[in-house]
């Protein structure tokens, strides 16, 4: 089993408001801009290939900042158009603190990051003892109602509790700042409170409601 000493110190950052990525999760990207076809190129070529992803913020100063937790990812899935853009695959690993950027000329950014505090995404997949999944599901339901929604309610009944709660994290459209809280839920069952705590506001009306 992999251990926080066996990541690396520095990775390259990924910036993208709303894009969430977990531990086991996949996440599909479409990468068109320079630098970050730049990024991808230079990330086949180290051992574990990670990218971390993380929410952009503004810094105190006005300047574009960088929330202190991300998640990496390791690049498992890659091909390239015809125009050369690039559609890649992350699965994910770990958590990650970022510790500040790393100096020097890149064209794109890189962190300096800790992975002890998260040690737990390294192992198998988390359980929830107490999830009530029929309960959940209503909710969801009604969610899914209220914007125009649709899925494959027979999976969602089937899927691990992980699985299903982190997916949806991943997938449901829900403001950057929601995303954020979620990655940093300390464990799986906090993360499926605090999603439910989401829909339930949502569904109240409250701001970030999406619907038209």
């Amino acid at each position: 089993m992999m251990k926080p000493m066996d990541l690396p110190d520095q990775i390259p950052l990924f910036p993208l408001p709303g894009a969430l990525l977990l531990p086991r999760g996949r996440l599909p990207l479409h990468i068109f801009e320079p630098r970050y076809l730049q990024m991808i190129e230079d990330c086949l070529k180290t051992e574990r290939r990670l990218i971390g992803m993380i929410q952009p913020c503004k810094a105190r100063d006005g300047s574009d900042g960088l929330s202190r937790i991300g998640c990496a990812g390791r690049l498992t899935g890659f091909s390239e158009t015809e125009d050369g853009r690039y559609m890649i695959t992350l699965s994910g690993v770990s958590r990650f603190r970022l510790l500040g950027e790393v100096d020097g000329f890149c064209p794109y950014r890189r962190g300096r990051v800790r992975w002890d505090d998260f040690a737990r995404d390294l192992s198998r997949a988390e359980e929830d003892p107490g999830f009530d999944r029929d309960a959940f599901l209503g909710l969801l339901a009604r969610f899914f109602h209220s914007q125009g929604l649709d899925t494959d309610w027979a999976s969602l009944k089937d899927a691990e509790d992980e699985l299903l709660i982190n997916s949806l994290s991943m997938l449901l459209p829900l403001d950057p700042e929601d995303k954020q809280a979620l990655l940093e839920a300390p464990d799986l069952v906090t993360r499926r409170e605090t999603l439910v705590t989401l829909l339930e506001f949502r569904l109240r009306g409250g701001p970030g409601d999406i619907r038209q």
